[in-house]
């Protein structure tokens, strides 16, 4: 089955130089403290790293310079995102898929897995649910098939997912898709559908691991999917999410590849991804790779994976999955990641059915069983600002824009206000009595702490709107 419409490649995999990563490793091995300073030094400036600087500190093992650069990560978070997180849920909306990824439990070859494809109703149920726990983004996630894959699956789902009013008259505001690689005009017909970001992770750039685990279906091209962002850009979709699966080949390989994608999409389209996601293996069904992960990854390992992203890539958005348990997760947070899923299902129809969640539908194990509320009062015991803001994007803050927006600082101008807006509402419509007076209590302090200006005094007031009942206020 072909997956894409013609059989010219627009672009090329040649960006992604397999020897030069190698190469950047193998010279920075063993690197000192004074060179692992040298490039914090750097960092501190952000505008971000080089691949040979970012090889520099995935090489480092001494504990006072792995802390020294998890110092640094956070004050870059610190920095550009302050103390705002931004929350979301997928939606998963079939698990037929004809590719036979040794790593994912909708692999083509899993009998025993129980195939589920939602209708209109079915989405819209789940999409109820969400509303009720105090979402406004949702990722909608479908495996690869003619049909539940398909532009005219994913228009009626995006469609259903708008239409649906939750209490307050809450609504998804934002739509993110992960779907399989497309054509330039299949991206330009998507990217009319009214979504956001779109999503594509290649799983492993590594060439022969890639060829290993993706034995059959069109996902076995490499060149395909390594070029779908450069096609996706060109068609329009200005925000896009690239992402390696981490625990199928070297960490360090996969994250100086995840920095040079990065980096060739800036220097093609002058704008890189919108967000990286840092999956790792988990168990799932039927999945040999998943059971037992070709590169495991230990969890110190992943806390530097974020790290050098934090500061090779510091306007770039990091997104975490329930994969990981609460306490990493938490301390991630910290080192560079600026969006989490909440209350995550990962089968199709797993919302409605949370208390009878099947492993026999799922794609993969969730570490995270925390509900909304328990994560978001996990968050302001933190410190940290929940968001479900979506205000950029519907303003035209995205891409290009966003980027010369979020590096010379002017896009903390709404950022703050904006998230606080947002949990405010959640607070007046959703929170369990403790959230709701320990979220009062974070937004009292956030306000108290922002400098007298007009911008603060307009937060003020919109803050006294939503008490009144007034929704979806915004900067």
């Amino acid at each position: 089955m072909p997956d894409r419409a013609t059989p010219v490649m627009e672009y090329t995999s040649t960006f992604l130089d397999e020897a030069a990563i190698h190469s950047a490793l193998a010279r920075a091995a063993a690197p000192d403290h004074a060179l692992i300073s040298d490039v914090l030094a750097k960092a501190a400036v952000l505008k971000g790293l080089t691949m040979e600087e970012a090889a520099v500190l995935l090489n480092a093992t001494e504990p006072h310079s792995v802390e020294a650069i998890f110092a640094a990560a956070r004050d870059a978070k610190k920095t550009i995102y302050g103390s705002r997180i931004v929350l979301f849920a997928p939606l998963y909306l079939s698990n037929f898929c004809v590719n036979n990824c040794l790593y994912c439990g909708f692999r083509v070859d899993n009998k025993d897995l129980a195939r589920v494809a939602l209708d209109k109703a079915e989405i819209e149920e789940e999409t109820r649910i969400l509303l009720k726990q105090g979402h406004k983004r949702v990722l909608l996630v479908t495996g690869q098939t003619p049909k539940y894959s398909s532009l005219d699956y994913i228009e009626m789902a995006v469609k259903a997912v708008y239409s649906m009013h939750g209490p307050a008259d809450s609504r998804i505001r934002r739509i993110n898709v992960n779907a399989a690689p497309m054509s330039v005009e299949d991206f330009k017909r998507l990217k009319s559908f009214g979504i956001g970001t779109y999503q594509c992770f290649q799983e492993t750039y590594h060439r022969e691991t890639y060829r290993v685990m993706h034995p059959s279906g069109p996902k076995a091209s490499y060149d395909w999917r390594v070029t779908a962002m450069h096609r996706a850009l060109e068609a329009g979709i200005d925000d896009v999410g690239i992402g390696a699966l981490f625990g199928l080949y070297d960490h360090r390989f996969e994250t100086l590849a995840t920095i040079m994608h990065a980096q060739a999409l800036d220097k093609t389209f002058n704008i890189g991804p919108h967000t990286v996601s840092i999956p790792r293996l988990e168990p799932a069904l039927n999945a040999p790779a998943a059971m037992n992960p070709p590169a495991r990854v230990g969890d110190d390992d992943m806390k530097l994976i974020v790290a050098v992203l934090r500061l090779a890539l510091p306007y770039t958005g990091i997104i975490l999955s329930t994969r990981e348990a609460p306490e990493l997760r938490d301390e991630m947070i910290r080192l560079g990641v600026s969006q989490i899923s909440a209350g995550s299902r990962t089968n199709p129809g797993g919302y409605k059915d949370a208390e009878s969640n099947d492993e026999c539908t799922e794609q993969f194990v969730v570490a995270d069983t925390r509900n909304m509320d328990q994560i978001i009062n996990a968050l302001v015991k933190m410190g940290m600002v929940p968001s479900m803001c979506t205000a950029c994007y519907r303003l035209g803050r995205t891409g290009e824009r966003f980027m010369e927006e979020a590096k010379s600082g002017h896009i903390h101008t709404y950022c703050l206000p904006n998230a606080i807006l947002t949990f405010k509402e959640y607070l007046m419509d959703f929170a369990s009595p403790q959230t709701k007076t320990d979220g009062e209590k974070t937004i009292r302090e956030q306000v108290a702490a922002m400098a007298e200006t007009p911008l603060k005094h307009s937060l003020v007031d919109r803050l006294e709107r939503i008490e009144k009942g007034e929704r979806d206020l915004y900067f």
